[in-house]
């Protein structure tokens, strides 16, 4: 079987406080997800969320159910966006293929049955990155490039946050259930992501740190504004961000992240702001 998964719990804020740094990175850290031919996913409790990778690298690689989903096949009840952060790769689902370069993002709405993943040359094999989420209806897929994407630029030199936001299914783009992912890319210079800090008490959010360089690492922050933790991420690493925590990060160089959304709502301007002086 090619498809394997992780569970993790939900926690509640005033229990997360007392988590001790191998507690907080058993939690809430995703640092395997991915591996050479196989299909890798964290199942989150988290409004049910879940993050996954896969690397098709000497074979194409089908999508199976997995047993928390009590599914006859994956996508029965749920969404998914689908995310290239390696070499060419092709998708084929329910017999329709799709090409995706790097950086290029594809959704597959609730009812598509079967899902393949192949690299189109496997010494530099695709490497998909994958956020899914339950579906009340179905929507349909769709292929979304880089010049599909709704670019935001945000931040500044001055303040080490210059940082292009790459709206890819969300919006006015693709139509979701509940589902919303983009791509930050952070300019040469700057090192801090979503500054200032933010909650959405209404959505789950996770990261996914990718383009970090060898050697090189980033620290996440989360936990409550006025009762911050953080975790070191490595390259290819996701992290879970429950409702009531921040998700913010500072790297010793420059990098590339995804953010992947569900909750209540499909606003992503929705968010309660904590200014750098008011965190502690």
């Amino acid at each position: 079987m090619s498809t394997t998964y992780e569970k993790r719990h939900n926690a509640h804020p005033d229990d997360a406080k007392r988590y001790n740094t191998e507690r907080l990175r058993k939690e809430f850290l995703a640092d395997n997800l991915m591996n050479d031919d196989k299909i890798h996913f964290i199942y989150s409790f988290i409004d049910r969320y879940m993050v996954g990778g896969v690397i098709p690298k000497s074979k194409a690689l089908e999508l199976e159910s997995i047993e928390p989903l009590k599914a006859d096949y994956f996508l029965e009840r749920r969404e998914m966006g689908i995310i290239n952060v390696g070499g060419k790769g092709k998708i084929t689902s329910d017999g329709e293929t799709y090409e995706l370069n790097y950086k290029e993002a594809l959704y597959l709405g609730r009812g598509t049955k079967k899902v393949t993943f192949e690299s189109v040359d496997a010494s530099k094999p695709a490497h998909y990155y994958i956020n899914s989420a339950p579906a009340h209806t179905s929507y349909p897929n769709k292929l979304v490039t880089m010049a599909d994407a709704n670019v935001l630029e945000l931040g500044a030199l001055e303040s080490s946050n210059a940082r292009k936001v790459n709206q890819l299914i969300i919006n006015g783009i693709v139509q979701t259930c509940q589902l919303q992912m983009g791509l930050t890319e952070l300019q040469p210079g700057s090192v801090w992501n979503t500054m200032p800090a933010h909650t959405h008490d209404r959505r789950m959010e996770a990261y996914f740190y990718f383009n970090v360089p060898e050697g090189q690492s980033v620290c996440h922050f989360m936990g409550e504004p006025k009762e911050t933790r953080h975790i070191w991420m490595h390259n290819e690493q996701a992290v879970l961000s429950p409702s009531w925590s921040i998700h913010s990060g500072a790297g010793t160089s420059n990098y590339s992240f995804i953010w992947g959304m569900s909750g209540e709502n499909l606003d992503y301007s929705d968010m309660d702001f904590s200014q750098p002086d008011e965190l502690r």
